[in-house]
């Protein structure tokens, strides 16, 4: 399959609009020349929230049963044209071309719990005659759109996350303004087609192309701008809390994911479905495997097991249907992972096998003795690379597991229902998979961590609650 370059529009305010000055979206494999998308100015920024206001209005006074039938009729659409959508997620990220039909699958998925859950954004009654005095007053609550949304996305789910933003927003009645990643627009503005082909009225979604540096600030600081809804690095996270002011932040941040493997744990399953946790999309994951503690009677068996089937993970065109895993999302990643391993190498970890760059390809890398003052060991690697860690009980692994500063999800494999029971209670992590790998999330679940890995939850009716608000209603009763 092929798309012809024709020089994307970005969507302003209900306007599908160009610009002179663009930027180049290039596929990582080659770097040839995908398309071109606009790159939004200041000015560009501040008319899209302006458009936004009367967007919020319009938005807020849709009724649910018409928002339901418009997110489901975009779901209809994505999944009338899933081949086109998956091809462009696999050409201008790193994921392979079966990677981006199950990111498909799941936007498809992202937006049908969503049209649902507009249906279920309730209120309850109040007891208002719990309190002395207040025997003649009733009421009750509900919860209202908070108005307008700025989203910003990253390159690693270029269409599954945004739709994480945008079904709830539209569910919930808010107009929403998407900032794609840079390198990665082409998905988000599929998202905008299929929902204008839905019928989505215009001001209420705009997708708005540019350079983060150029109209970041005024996404984040504008005071009509209500919400931030933020999936990305630490430090970009932490600087948007410092410029946001008072407004509500949902921030989905790094990770640097555990997972335990004790002795009692089927050995074949926990190396499967950790092999995949750490390499899906070329370990570009925030959920994925970066640090296994296996248990020193299996220690041998898992290692050796675990290298042997990473050996025979398929790198190359993202496009074949027999490739396991492609390349990063540039070139500038590859090199900061290969500085990463290369810096552990030299303070006395072991490679085990991988190691090895080629332009935007990294092989797929396994380290052990990897010593604790090392980036890799502390840090969200971002890339196909694994450590592995002999533990001699599961206090132990529970001890390491919590001893960085993040803390989105992890994985234990055991039969022992208390030694995962103690797991459970002990991890400091948003999530925890028993019998499978930290990166397992179906998109109704809610998600997020704690520490540095995020503030807030997403997960559609988990991210609807952030988008809306309770308004309290009370009546005094005269006549009773």
């Amino acid at each position: 399959m092929t798309v012809q370059m024709r020089g994307q529009k970005m969507l302003l305010g209900g306007q599908w609009v160009g610009r002179d000055e663009v930027i180049e979206v290039r596929d990582p494999q080659d770097n040839s020349l995908i398309d071109t998308v606009p790159a939004a100015s200041k000015d560009d920024a501040i008319l899209c929230i302006e458009e936004a206001k009367e967007g919020a209005k319009i938005a807020a006074s849709i009724p649910v049963h018409e928002r339901i039938r418009i997110i489901q009729s975009a779901a209809n659409y994505i999944e009338e044209n899933k081949e086109k959508f998956a091809y462009m997620i696999s050409r201008e990220g790193s994921k392979t071309i079966r990677e981006a039909e199950k990111e498909t699958a799941r936007c498809i998925q992202t937006l049908r719990i969503s049209a649902e859950e507009a249906r279920r954004i309730q209120g309850e009654t109040i007891s208002f005659d719990q309190m002395p005095g207040s025997e003649n007053r009733v009421g009750y609550y509900y919860r209202f759109p908070i108005g307008i949304i700025a989203a910003i996305t990253p390159f690693n789910d270029p269409l599954n996350l945004v739709a994480h933003k945008v079904g709830p927003a539209i569910a919930s009645g808010n107009a929403i303004i998407v900032k794609p990643a840079s390198v990665t627009p082409l998905s988000a503005l599929m998202l905008a087609e299929a929902f204008e082909q839905a019928g989505l009225p215009p001001k209420v979604l705009s997708v708005i192309t540019g350079h983060g540096s150029e109209i970041g600030d005024i996404l984040v600081t504008h005071p009509a701008i209500r919400m931030i809804s933020f999936t990305g690095g630490v430090e970009a996270g932490e600087n948007i809390i410092r410029k946001a002011g008072l407004k509500k932040i949902s921030m989905e941040l790094g990770s640097n994911s555990p997972v335990i493997v004790l002795d009692d744990a089927d050995l074949e399953d926990a190396v499967e479905s950790s092999i995949s946790g750490a390499f899906w999309a070329a370990g570009q994951n925030c959920l994925g495997v970066q640090r296994i503690y296996v248990q020193e009677k299996i220690w041998d068996d898992f290692r050796d097991a675990f290298v042997t089937r990473t050996q025979e993970y398929r790198v190359g065109d993202k496009q074949l249907r027999e490739t396991d895993m492609g390349p990063l999302i540039n070139e500038k990643e590859a090199k900061r992972v290969e500085k990463m391993v290369n810096e552990a190498i030299e303070k006395g970890a072991v490679l085990l096998t991988g190691g090895k760059r080629n332009g935007a390809f990294y092989s797929p890398t396994v380290l052990t003795n990897v010593p604790d003052e090392c980036k890799l060991a502390k840090e969200e690697i971002f890339g196909p690379v694994v450590l592995l860690y002999p533990i001699s009980d599961l206090d132990e692994a529970i001890q390491k597991a919590n001893s960085v500063e993040y803390g989105l999800q992890a994985g234990i494999f055991t039969k022992d229902i208390d030694k995962a029971q103690k797991a459970i209670s002990q991890l400091d992590v948003g999530g925890i998979m028993i019998n499978d790998s930290s990166d397992y999330r179906i998109d109704a679940m809610p998600f997020g961590g704690v520490k540095k890995s995020g503030l807030g939850r997403e997960g559609i009716k988990f991210a609807i609650q952030e988008m809306t608000e309770p308004k309290v209603v009370c009546f005094k009763l005269t006549n009773q």
